[in-house]
């Protein structure tokens, strides 16, 4: 048993991590949080504390005894990480002896400009541990979550469903022209959840980078498989990089980014640049990860694309 603080454990991939360390029922939980507690959150195992992530010595106070911290804190306002690079600060002052940033996604960051501040995370990790190794830290990598490709439909507990550019829903994509051989990791969050758990109790030293590898698919094989699911051909549209990159590109349809974080004023605009991003950063091979984990539990069994994302159609018009 081991004491885990938990930073933005608000957040929808943070709940199923928690869900799955909470069941468990080896670990005494600490949800970091600037809000106070809502009404009703005794949830047995964890513990809520209102954090203050502008002071690192107060923080470092409520980080005693603690042995790993995940972050899930989205900087997207301040590429420059100041929540992070505290936490970090205050994790080293603590005696935190494992940590895990908030990454939770992609392996590269290029074309991915809400990333910003992962990259910055990543560079100061790195520079706190070039000369000697003061925290040992990873980058729990998944690739792009398959339970994605359900929307609408539900395929986990907390996972926010989005429209992606390849909509089963609706039969239908928008593809950057020659990119159907460009490959991506596909993989639960059910299955990264797991692999996290199992990672709190790996008695090993963590790998800096841990990728985590449901499956690769290329594009043409992710749009094969919707067409071979939902029975049908998709409609497709092309994509021309430059116009991508100047923002120009013209559509039918744009997968609208309904996220809470995101003011309704916003929606389209920011759907628009993720949008424009995700095929990008696609091309430049940034969804695709590594399998340290894999590896490294050789014994876990990853769900594969088809078994899920059949079986998450099914009967469905």
């Amino acid at each position: 048993m081991v004491k885990i603080a938990i930073a933005g454990g608000s957040g929808n991939v943070a709940q199923e991590i928690i869900d799955v360390l909470v069941a468990t029922k080896k670990h005494e939980i600490l949800l970091l949080s600037r809000k106070d507690a809502p009404a009703g959150s005794t949830d047995q195992g964890i513990t809520w504390i209102k954090a203050n992530y502008d002071d690192s010595k107060q923080l470092a106070q409520t980080l005693q005894g603690v042995h790993t911290v995940l972050s899930f804190v989205a900087e997207q306002e301040d590429p420059s990480s100041p929540v992070q690079k505290c936490l970090i600060d205050a994790a080293i002052q603590a005696g935190v002896k494992r940590f895990a940033p908030s990454e939770w996604s992609s392996s590269g960051l290029d074309h991915l400009s809400w990333y910003a501040y992962k990259g910055e995370t990543r560079r100061y990790l790195q520079e706190l541990n070039k000369d000697k190794n003061v925290l040992q830290y990873t980058l729990f990598q998944p690739g792009l979550f398959l339970n994605y490709f359900t929307s609408p439909y539900e395929s986990s507990k907390h996972v926010h469903l989005m429209e992606l550019p390849i909509d089963f829903n609706n039969r239908r994509a928008l593809v950057l022209d020659g990119a159907d051989d460009d490959r991506i990791t596909l993989t639960t969050v059910q299955d990264l959840a797991n692999v996290v758990a199992r990672a709190i109790d790996f008695e090993g030293e963590w790998p800096v980078v841990s990728g985590i590898k449901g499956a690769d698919m290329s594009i043409g094989q992710v749009i094969a498989l919707g067409e071979k699911i939902r029975g049908a051909s998709f409609e497709i549209e092309k994509l021309k990089a430059d116009e991508l990159e100047s923002g120009t590109w013209k559509t039918s349809w744009v997968p609208k980014l309904d996220h809470p974080s995101i003011p309704t004023e916003q929606v389209e605009m920011f759907s628009r640049i993720i949008a424009a991003g995700f095929w990008l950063a696609t091309s430049a091979k940034a969804y695709l990860c590594s399998d340290e984990w894999n590896r490294l539990l050789p014994d876990s069994k990853f769900t594969q694309p088809e078994e899920f994302l059949s079986e998450a159609w099914r009967g469905k018009p």
